[in-house]
């Protein structure tokens, strides 16, 4: 199947967010220690995008996830796993030549030096998705198409995909895009592609996602403001800040005004419409509202899939039409959720305990302290704690 034509316009609806990319199984530690040293492993799942998909359908939402899998065991074992979330997964293509990834990582902390991962992907089925194989009209069929630069660094043939999802035409969905640069994937990715190509990608979409620290290291550039000089074109950038926060810029709004959510049900409107919103410590910035929320004070048990469950909360806020200020506390909330359990995936709060979180003013938003267990709170106020 060939890419879409230039004038291919997308018919209305009914799934909130598909989200595209390579999901792989993956395998956790009984144990501390390095990978020579652990006994035995647990099987789970692992993908940035099926992740966002598995939360985003976890908090009532309709989700897809579009990938390409072995025809094999490990390939069962994602599509049903990901689908047991509620996630749609009847656009998933199968290869009848080229495995499913996996992968086995140690129980540390990803930022420490100990932390060991070790991948078996190359030549894997996903690395196989192209403009010629992959169903456009399923990828066009939400509200929003949810993408991640770790699919444009799998080979040369899905950063040909990324280029033709991101372009331009009349009736695309609201494309958000989560830049996700994995150092050790661009060494061995397309022949003349490098992580600039990240910068690329991110500037022909809609919603973007990119950590303060990846930017300086995939394009050398320093800072929030320094790094909404380069990504100028989407209507929302945010930035993760890590501990610090997130940063919001969203242009055409005032600081306070409520957004249209991005086209279709909840609150009908244009799918690329302006993404507005009410404001924590907001600022004009030319055409630009900023918009900065602390992060919470988390008791972490695994610094792993925060940052997918951060664009999850973010996109459900988004698709409910909140303010920037709630769409950036409901990520902090969801990455929370993740970062006080052992795996990538859990079950997030329940809306209307994490809407009373978000309402809180800034003084007990501040005192917030959340650790395991905490989604499971019947009152908000149980969670105000002194850090």
């Amino acid at each position: 199947m060939s890419g879409p034509a230039a004038g291919t316009a997308v018919a209305a609806t009914t799934t909130d967010v598909v989200c595209l990319g390579e999901s792989m199984v993956t395998f956790l530690p009984s144990q501390p220690g390095r990978l020579a040293d652990v006994p035995s492993f647990g099987r789970g799942i692992g993908g940035a995008e099926s992740n966002v998909a598995c939360a985003l359908a976890a908090a009532g939402h309709r989700a897809a996830w579009v990938g390409r899998v072995g025809a094999d065991g490990f390939g069962d074992h994602l599509v049903e796993t990901i689908g047991s979330y509620g996630v749609d997964t009847s656009a998933v293509r199968r290869d009848p030549v080229r495995p499913t990834g996996i992968y086995f990582r140690t129980a540390s902390d990803r930022g420490t030096d100990t932390h060991e991962v070790a991948y078996y992907r190359a030549g894997s089925a996903a690395s196989a998705m192209s403009p010629a194989n992959l169903p456009y009209e399923e990828l066009f069929a939400g509200r929003v198409l949810h993408l991640s630069g770790i699919t444009a660094a799998l080979s040369g043939d899905c950063l040909a995909l990324l280029r033709e999802l991101t372009a331009a035409r009349p009736g695309r969905p609201l494309v958000s895009f989560d830049v996700n640069h994995r150092p050790h994937l661009w060494r061995g990715g397309p022949a003349a592609a490098d992580a600039s190509v990240l910068l690329e990608l991110a500037r022909r979409c809609d919603l973007v996602f990119v950590g303060e620290d990846e930017a300086e290291e995939a394009w050398g550039i320093v800072g929030a403001e320094a790094i909404r000089a380069a990504v100028p074109e989407p209507d929302v950038l945010v930035v993760k800040r890590g501990s610090a926060g997130a940063t919001v810029f969203a242009t055409g709004v005032s600081p306070g005004s409520r957004s249209r959510s991005a086209g279709g049900a909840e609150d009908a409107a244009e799918p690329r419409s302006p993404h507005a919103g009410g404001a924590e410590d907001a600022e004009g910035a030319g055409p630009d509202t900023v918009t900065h929320v602390p992060a919470l004070h988390v008791d972490v048990v695994a610094a792993v899939g925060a940052g997918d469950a951060f664009a999850a909360g973010f996109l459900s806020a988004t698709l409910r039409g909140l303010p920037v200020r709630d769409r950036a506390r409901h990520g902090h909330l969801m990455a929370a959720a993740v970062l006080t359990v052992p795996g990538d995936l859990t079950e997030p709060p329940a809306r209307d305990h994490a809407d009373r979180l978000v309402a809180l003013d800034d003084d007990a938003w501040g005192r917030l302290r959340l650790g395991p267990g905490w989604t499971a709170a019947d009152r908000a106020s149980e969670e105000v704690r002194t850090p």
